[in-house]
């Protein structure tokens, strides 16, 4: 179904831009393409979805048959990807001969995901086999000395890396050192003067021949599974007593992929799509438990958005407030009661996170309020001793959504100052914290999103450089913020057709988001507040009626007779059985006349 609201992801377009007088949203329709119409002959849709599709850059009759239409069989060959075949033979090795592995994973959704997957799959194989994710407060990110000597200390073979490794040549020079071989898998970017030090699987990689570079790090893993019970496979390693069937892995591929927001195309929407519908159906414990926990009902269908507001902030919290070694044990363990307590002190933890953050959250909004500072800036930074470092990244993501600015949130402790940030569209995070280097002891990540630790004596210096920054490379226009408009919609257009193949769209996220529609202007001829400050509406256009829910905007009732434009997203209500369009809306205008 389309009832779920997903956040909206922008896309870069030419756009005809339309701004509403008495909204602080910039409505941002995108273009008609002209080659709709011959796009929908050829796929033999309307054309209005061939719109949608060549908006999300599919614009080839058999991509778009490949998108609308997600196969596992269309998945590419795993061998594609440069030194996958030297990864395979070292590891289909150590599994002969009985060596130990160990999975050295990372601290959030998709790095515990893609170890829980590599855990279950030799242990399945039989092998032995080990996983160590660093702390996050403690040991950071990645690889480091002392997990390497630890780990090196053990009978451990082979270190294989997930969602790590890429930016860590010191640390695998170490174990290389001390007898161990290492097989990276990192889908981040690469570091500047990248040489790999050991067979390394990464999309980003000049020699790699695979096309589709926005594969998770879970995505990845089972990529290599992939390749493994191939060779496997040709050596017959299996002989009689089969094979692992690898389509069960497939709801911890959905889980991490929907979490870590890459593209949901490609590659992605296929493992996506079939790994929501494994996830409903899994087998496992854990999964079982942290859908109970969750409040999911595996009655109806699981959506992308249970996973990005649901599921993952859960896998996630044990990360940000401890160690997540207990998360990987939920969803590898066949036990039902160690899944029922690891799930329910995970969605304890969840609730403490939510706690720490709504606090965090407070003091921030209210030392931005006190700041005289504000209206002229073009940045925030902000830090205190007294929040936590796990968390300050959601709330640096919540103040930008409110103020439209790129934004540090810090924890103080002693003399360093660690924290992350986010940024808006037009501004790279990355590339600025990259120019202001010489200020920094630390810092990753990509544009968006980066984390980053200072000495507290050059904060001052940080804040006045990062804000000249800001102004020279954000025009003022851009601190709006902006909602990309799909097409304009009228209400005649919304029918039992036009939501069929709405629902061919999902699985929604990351370069696929939910339709966004403009209609307008309408008359409102109901207008009530229901629920927790929800506006429900209906709406009128030429004697054509829609029931529609805006959540959050109670305060604008009534509404009853005016004249409104509304954005919306198109779903269904169930209302005693009954099966009825609803109508979903994003943003509202009220028009100064009262004539529709």
């Amino acid at each position: 179904m389309l009832l779920r609201k997903w956040a909206v992801f922008a896309i870069t377009w030419h756009r005809q831009l339309q701004v509403l007088n008495n909204s602080d949203k910039i409505w941002q329709v995108k273009d008609d393409p002209s080659s709709a119409s011959w796009l929908a002959g050829k796929v033999g849709i309307s054309k209005l979805l061939a719109t949608l599709l060549i908006h999300r850059k599919v614009s080839a009759p058999d991509a778009a048959q490949s998108f609308l239409f997600p196969k596992l069989g269309a998945l590419r060959d795993p061998f594609l990807f440069m030194d996958m075949d030297r990864a395979v033979e070292l590891i289909t090795t150590c599994v002969r001969n009985q060596k130990r592995i160990t999975i050295y994973g990372d601290y959030d959704a998709d790095g515990i995901t893609a170890t829980a997957l590599l855990v279950d799959f030799f242990s399945r194989l039989e092998a032995p086999i080990s996983f160590y994710i660093p702390h996050r407060l403690e040991e950071g990110y990645s690889l480091n000395e002392a997990a390497i000597r630890k780990i090196a200390a053990g009978d451990t073979e082979l270190i294989i890396t997930v969602d790590c490794g890429i930016s860590s040549p010191s640390e695998i020079d170490l174990a290389k050192s001390l007898g161990l071989e290492v097989v990276v898998t990192d889908h981040h970017q690469l570091p500047a003067h990248f040489e790999p030090r050991c067979p390394t699987i990464n999309p980003f990689r000049p020699d790699c021949s695979f096309p589709f570079q926005g594969l998770s790090g879970v995505g990845l893993a089972f990529y290599l599974t992939i390749a493994i019970r191939a060779d496997l496979r040709e050596s017959g390693f299996f002989g009689s007593k089969g094979e692992p069937d690898l389509r069960p892995y497939l709801d911890l591929v959905a889980l991490g992929t929907v979490a870590d927001i890459v593209p949901l195309l490609e590659e992605n929407r296929i493992l996506v799509k079939n790994g929501l519908s494994i996830l409903r159906e899994s087998q496992r414990p854990g999964i079982k438990e942290l859908l109970r926990v969750s409040g999911i009902n595996k009655d109806r269908e699981i959506t992308t958005y249970d996973i990005a507001f649901k599921l993952a902030p859960r896998l996630n919290a044990m990360g940000r407030l401890g160690s997540v070694t207990r998360a990987v044990q939920l969803l590898t363990t066949d036990n039902e009661k160690e899944a029922a307590e690891i799930a329910a002190h995970m969605d304890s933890l969840n609730t403490q996170r939510q706690t720490i953050e709504n606090r965090i959250l407070s003091e921030v909004r209210e030392r931005i309020v006190r700041s005289d500072d504000l209206e002229r800036q073009r940045t925030i930074v902000l830090s205190d001793p007294s929040w936590h470092r796990g968390i300050v990244g959601i709330v640096a993501s919540k103040i930008v959504d409110e103020h439209y600015r790129p934004t540090l949130i810090l924890e103080a402790e002693g003399e360093l100052l660690r924290g992350s940030g986010r940024s808006i569209d037009g501004f790279d995070l990355y590339q600025a914290l990259f120019d202001l280097s010489g200020l920094l002891k630390q810092f990753g990540g990509h544009g968006h999103a980066a984390g980053v630790t200072l000495e507290a004596k050059n904060l001052r210096e940080f804040c006045k450089r990062f804000e000249e920054l800001a102004r020279k490379r954000i025009d003022p226009k851009d601190m709006a913020p902006k909602i990309d408009v799909d097409a304009r919609l009228g209400l005649e257009s919304i029918n039992p057709r036009l939501l069929r193949e709405l629902e061919m769209l999902p699985p929604f996220g990351d370069k696929n988001p939910q339709p966004i529609f403009w209609a307008g202007p309408l008359v409102v001829v109901f207008s009530k507040v229901v629920g927790n400050d929800h506006l429900k509406l209906r709406i009128k256009e030429k004697g054509i009626t829609f029931d529609c829910i805006a959540f959050g905007k109670g305060a604008i009732h009534p509404l009853k007779g005016r004249s409104v434009d509304i954005l919306f997203q198109v779903g269904t209500n169930t209302w005693q059985g009954i099966e009825s369009i609803q109508l979903m809306i994003v943003d509202l205008k009220i028009n100064p006349s009262d004539d529709a």
